[in-house]
């Protein structure tokens, strides 16, 4: 039986939590196929723009319903617009570089977080890293050589670029962690930091929309169905239950989970695309979900004699 606290938070992962975690992350695995889709239509910088634009104006009716403050005075603004800015980065070399490679590969190269997180922890934070932690990123990084030395699953010529540039996206999601942690945003709320991240990417993707062609391609049903999808669904529906379940159980726990996204995304990559999922891929995806379980997997706690 779960226990819950005062506050309503409960101390472990119940079956309700995991159900949602396993519901959540396959979402967010389906979210570089509807991106894929997406493209038949519209530029992948558009694809940012409207897909910030409609999420953070369901966040703002989210939080003006939920009574969330947003605009008092607290020293957030810079470090908002900061990591805001690193967010923005981040989805834009994840769309654009999703027009050179494939799902399954893009999905485990954004998904080595975790790792540099890890890395950038050690450095910032002073957090020692342990054996099994160092074995999930020895693990990790084994699976970064197997992805890169593939050819078999690798979509086109310029694969290269879109692998670089999903890569790099993993990166910058790492820095906006290493930016939240480090200043004043540590304190804001989920939604006041989500809402920072997507009007930041609005501007950004405004600004950059010009230089990379044509926004509007072949509006289709199914492009505007999975932009509408990714806008709706992933960035205002996902991301409230997310902060729902981190609001009520432990993130540890609820962290263990983050190991299904690049399985689902490298999955329905396949089945829904079609993409080529050779055994380097697998054995790929093998290594960088080990050493993410063992990067997440939260310490054993001391079992107590009782006195």
């Amino acid at each position: 039986m779960t226990s819950v606290s005062a506050a309503g938070r409960r101390e472990s992962i119940d079956a309700l939590a995991a159900t949602l975690m396993v519901f959540l992350t396959f979402s967010w695995g389906l979210n570089g196929v509807a991106a894929k889709l997406t493209y038949t239509g519209y530029s992948p910088i558009f694809l940012a723009l409207v897909r910030s634009l409609i999420g953070g104006f369901l966040v703002f009716l989210w939080c003006r319903w939920r009574r969330i403050s947003l605009f008092e005075r607290d020293g957030t603004l810079w470090a908002g617009i900061f990591a805001g800015t690193l967010f923005a980065v981040e989805f834009m070399l994840i769309f654009v570089g999703l027009e050179y490679t494939s799902v399954a590969r893009s999905v485990l190269l954004i998904n080595t977080m975790p790792f540099w997180t890890l890395i950038a922890g050690h450095f910032f934070f002073g957090e020692r890293i342990s054996l099994r932690k160092l074995v999930g990123l020895l693990l990790a990084f084994g699976g970064l050589v197997l992805i890169f030395s593939d050819k078999l699953s690798v979509p086109g010529p310029d694969a290269l670029i879109g692998d670089l540039m999903n890569l790099a996206a993993g990166i910058a999601w790492a820095a906006t962690i290493v930016v939240i942690r480090k200043s004043s945003l540590v304190r804001a709320s989920a939604e006041k930091l989500l809402l920072y991240q997507l009007a930041v990417a609005v501007a950004l993707a405004a600004v950059a929309l010009p230089f990379f062609g044509p926004p509007i391609r072949d509006a289709n049903m199914v492009a505007t169905g999975a932009l509408l999808f990714q806008s709706i669904y992933i960035v205002a529906f996902t991301y409230a239950l997310w902060f729902w379940l981190v609001q009520r159980y432990p993130s540890a726990g609820l962290a263990s989970f983050t190991f299904l996204t690049p399985v689902f995304g490298v999955l329905l990559g396949g089945i829904i695309l079609g993409e080529p999922l050779g055994f380097t891929i697998f054995l790929a995806l093998m290594l960088i979900v080990g050493g993410l379980m063992l990067v997440n997997r939260a310490p054993k706690k001391p079992v107590s004699i009782g006195q």
